[in-house]
């Protein structure tokens, strides 16, 4: 098969850019001249559309587009399963149909083929095997899909209770999150969490727990998509906070090089449309996430979403697990607080040093996390109720609960 040095970007049919790779397999990007004469936007803050062209030396490009694909294992699976190169753009070429956001990768506008029922026999095996089967599919049967982060997931077309996958590039709606074989009990710990997040008042992307207690699965409406009353899915452009610094997926732990929460802050004040309430979100995220033991909270792991009608805001949280309650995994904090990496030793002067160096009223930060205090020991048991009070939970309130004696005291 001939090597591919060239792809092209769309953005709902329309041609954004065109990307290529050098000989060391660096990517660069050139916007359209059509793209910009028609007034398109800039697919990114690190890519501003006031200049035409990023080549590879740069790697502003490669980084946003990397920042795109699949990590770790799963990334490794992939690689494996449809038999390709381990490089950036050879994944971009075989996944980048529906990405996360509105940009498409591929050879030609993309093609919305339309949908097949997904049956239960299928989706047991896709529920058994957490989504390995997906890959295997005949190449032809195959939707072209790249959902950032390292745990296994496939995208679906979910209407009036049935669930479809895609055919060709047809844009989904839902994501379904399978158990890790590493980690157990990990989607139904995300799934306490994000009910959690929501009921102390934190937008967050919708979640359903589904299957049984051998083989749970994770139902998550996607922000990005925005469904009308035909039933016909729009893509919405977004961009997570590695993008949008333009640093690489790899360095989204602040330990690793990657950006602190005063940096993400402040990436909200530049961004946002309403920056005033974003920044007080994503203050009381950080809050959340010291509280009840999330502490996987880094910057692929914040997006901003670019709406249909021009506004920029913090797009609503996801990915929140209790990872305190998971043994084997680093319990220290992706973003610091005050110069703090262990959140059992998070205490006022943290959060006044935090404040400090995000240019904020300590006053304030300190009544953001005891609001979210309060509301942490006031709903966490009627959650827990909504759960059944399933024993594997018992782990994650314990967390909650030590970290909310801790912050009394």
């Amino acid at each position: 098969m001939k090597r591919r040095d060239d792809i092209a970007v769309w953005h709902e049919g329309q041609q954004v850019g065109m990307l290529w790779r050098s000989p060391s397999g660096m990517i660069g990007f050139r916007y359209h001249t059509s793209w910009i004469q028609e007034g398109g936007f800039a697919l990114s803050r690190s890519l501003p559309i006031n200049r035409l062209e990023y080549g590879p030396e740069s790697s502003a490009a490669h980084r946003f587009f990397a920042n795109l694909l699949p990590e770790g294992a799963v990334r490794e699976r992939i690689v494996r399963d449809l038999k390709i190169p381990d490089t950036d753009f050879d994944l971009l070429l075989a996944l980048g149909g529906e990405c996360a956001g509105a940009l498409s990768v591929g050879e030609m506008p993309p093609a919305t083929s339309g949908y097949r029922r997904l049956d239960t026999d299928e989706l047991e095996r896709l529920i058994a095997y957490r989504g390995h089967v997906y890959t295997s599919l005949a190449e032809r049967d195959r939707p072209r899909l790249s959902l950032a982060g390292a745990q296994d997931k496939i995208p679906v077309y979910l209407k009036d209770g049935t669930m479809y996958l895609s055919e060709g590039d047809a844009p989904s709606s839902h994501i379904l999150k399978f158990e890790s074989a590493d980690f157990r009990n990990v989607i139904l710990y995300e799934a306490f969490t994000m009910h959690l997040a929501h009921a102390v008042g934190l937008p967050v992307a919708r979640v359903e727990l589904k299957g049984s207690s051998q083989n749970r699965y994770l139902v998550v409406s996607r922000y990005d998509r925005e469904v009308d009353n035909d039933g016909c899915i729009r893509r919405i452009h977004q961009e997570d906070f590695c993008q949008a610094l333009g640093i690489d997926a790899d360095a989204k732990y602040e330990e690793h090089g990657g950006p602190s929460f005063p940096d993400c802050l402040r990436l909200v004040q530049d961004m946002s449309t309403e920056p005033t309430t974003d920044v007080l979100l994503l203050l009381k995220w950080q809050a959340f996430n010291v509280l009840a033991g999330n502490s996987d909270g880094h910057a692929k792991n914040l997006s901003m979403l670019y709406g249909m009608d021009g506004a920029v805001r913090l797009a609503p949280f996801y990915d929140l697990v209790c990872t305190r309650a998971i043994a084997r995994i680093d319990h220290r904090l992706a973003l610091f607080v005050g110069g703090e990496r262990d959140p059992g030793q998070v205490s006022r002067r943290h959060w006044e040093a935090l404040a400090r160096a995000c240019d904020v009223r300590p006053g304030l930060v300190l009544d953001m996390v005891t609001d979210v205090a309060v509301g942490l020991e006031a709903r966490l048991d009627d959650v827990f109720e909504q759960f059944a009070r399933l024993p594997a939970l018992q782990r994650v309130c314990h967390v909650v609960r030590t970290q909310l004696r801790r912050f009394s005291r």
